[in-house]
């Protein structure tokens, strides 16, 4: 059974509260690089896996793309992407990126932002997506890093007077199911290793053309705990070409 925590009313608002979810792009602290990352989407069939809000799916529209399909598990976040970002050339379709099927060569640019570590088996859906991007295609991703992921908690350690000492990074090498909080709420996520979501590119046909640790941007440095982000990786980019 495939998890969906976000059709779950405490965990949706929780969420809901989140900077990202509130200021869209500007929200996100990886946002600035990427953008770097993305084709032109100009004339473009575009997928974005695990939509969310549609915020992405809204950017291409926005730049140019002929076709956008958005898709995510969760009711609840179609109905905000179609009541916040809907557009005459996007559609959203609520399906597991896991059990969709598309006809070979059918996009030009698949995306997906955080939503991978969520995704029980990388392989069989990287061979999908290989299929479904048209020769000379984009695949762009985001997912957490293997750092903040391998140990599972995804909370830092604190001394006894509650400041933080490290993060704790263990059993990196196995891979697999892990039971973290995230907004103060059990979730289910999947670590892999930084070697198997490269790899596991290169092994299905894919040229990797960038991959980046962002930092968080300057701009966001006055927010609360901004600062420690420094400290240790929380997210991963790629792009890779068909």
């Amino acid at each position: 059974m495939k998890e969906n925590r976000y059709d779950d009313e405490v965990f949706f608002a929780k969420y809901g509260e989140m900077l990202r979810s509130k200021n869209g792009l500007k929200g996100a602290g990886e946002w600035p690089e990427l953008k770097k990352l993305l084709p032109d989407f100009h004339g473009k069939r575009v997928l974005d896996l695990g939509c969310g809000y549609g915020w992405h799916c809204k950017y291409a529209a926005a730049h140019g793309a002929a076709y956008i399909l958005g898709t995510d598990i969760s009711h609840k976040m179609l109905e905000i992407a179609r009541e916040k970002n809907a557009d005459e050339k996007i559609k959203y379709e609520c399906k597991a990126m896991e059990d969709l099927d598309f006809e070979e060569g059918s996009f030009d640019v698949v995306i997906s932002s955080l939503a991978f570590h969520y995704v029980k088996d990388f392989a069989p859906l990287v061979q999908k997506i290989y299929k479904w991007l048209k020769k000379g295609g984009d695949f762009v991703f985001s997912v957490e890093h293997p750092v903040f992921t391998a140990y599972g908690s995804q909370d830092w350690y604190y001394d006894s007077q509650g400041n933080i000492l490290h993060f704790p990074v263990d059993n990196y090498y196995y891979e697999g199911k892990r039971d973290a909080i995230f907004l103060g709420e059990r979730v289910t996520k999947y670590h892999r290793t930084l070697t198997t979501y490269l790899n596991t590119l290169l092994d299905n046909g894919f040229t990797i053309t960038h991959v980046v640790e962002p930092k968080p941007p300057q701009e966001l440095m006055d927010i609360e705990g901004m600062k420690d982000e420094m400290r240790r990786p929380m997210m991963l980019l790629v792009s890779a070409k068909k």
